[in-house]
């Protein structure tokens, strides 16, 4: 089989072109949020999925580290099932957030400054 110049130039073209990243790329956050490993939640410093990362894997408790203990401003759950965010009170009073499977949130204002832990279950806190 014989190409010609121009057959060639355009075979050449067609395979760069798919080859390429697309220019509607998915955003950052999506692209953040595939990173979370299945069956795990992971908690960010900074809206959006960005600054320092923290992954629970049910069961059991774990305290948050790596700086998301009362400062996790984002997260996304690949869990398979339910986990609870924790917060403790003053004495022995707490309360739990719900997060579900494929739950996720860029800008978790509302539970930000809230986050000690996350549990498999509600550890006997209250709905908050």
């Amino acid at each position: 089989m014989r190409f010609t110049t121009v057959a060639f130039t355009a075979a050449v073209a067609a395979l760069l072109t798919a080859a390429a990243p697309s220019a509607t790329a998915e955003p950052h956050a999506a692209r953040a949020r595939a990173a979370t490993p299945p069956g795990q939640v992971c908690f960010w410093t900074k809206p959006g999925m960005m600054g320092q990362a923290w992954c629970y894997g049910p069961p059991g408790y774990a305290e948050a580290e790596n700086g998301t203990q009362r400062s996790a401003y984002s997260f996304e759950s690949r869990a398979n099932g339910s986990v609870y965010a924790i917060s403790y009170g003053a004495g022995s009073s707490c309360v739990y957030r719900e997060i579900r499977k494929d739950d996720y949130d860029e800008d978790w204002t509302a539970w930000a400054t809230k986050l000690d832990g996350v549990s498999h279950e509600t550890m006997g806190c209250e709905q908050g």
